[in-house]
């Protein structure tokens, strides 16, 4: 017994609201850690980018642009911001004069190790239904489904 068109077109319609209720949620969340910090959304994003990818020499511009999925002029334009606010701290690279390497200051990594445990409990609450295995499943699965649907725009393009 198969599922007809109905009902797959059905099925996709709930997986799609159910993403962008989980969206709104995370946004949500997003937006409560960045007012921990004073700064908005998507530069908490840029902040915790930094803090996870950072190396000896910071991390470029365009990485985090990437990363964020965002136009580069957009993270060099936050990213100055919060170099005013002390945050991070923005230098060229010593191999490439016009590439920006960003990093966190000390006063943003002591503020994020604060808030940390807090934030940790956060994260713990979310996916305790899981626990570990079912977690890295369901990450695994959600990366999956984001393959097919950047397959699916490049179809679309065609």
């Amino acid at each position: 017994m198969g599922t007809n068109l109905a009902d797959g077109q059905e099925m996709v319609c709930r997986f799609t609201w159910e993403i962008r209720s989980i969206n709104a949620r995370l946004e949500e969340l997003r937006q409560f850690r960045a007012n921990m910090l004073g700064v908005t959304g998507p530069q908490w994003t840029i902040l915790t980018a930094l803090a996870d990818l950072e190396g000896e020499d910071g991390i470029p511009v365009n990485v985090v642009s990437k990363l964020m999925r965002v136009d580069a002029s957009f993270v060099t334009t936050q990213s100055k911001l919060l170099e005013k606010k002390g945050l991070l701290r923005r230098r060229p690279s010593k191999r490439d004069a016009r590439v920006v390497q960003l990093s966190l200051t000390d006063k943003t990594c002591k503020h994020l190790m604060s808030v940390s445990p807090k934030l940790e409990a956060l994260d713990e609450f979310v996916l305790a239904e899981f626990g570990i295995p079912d977690s890295l499943e369901l990450v695994s699965k959600l990366a999956a489904v984001r393959h097919r649907l950047e397959s699916a725009c490049l179809k679309a393009a065609l």
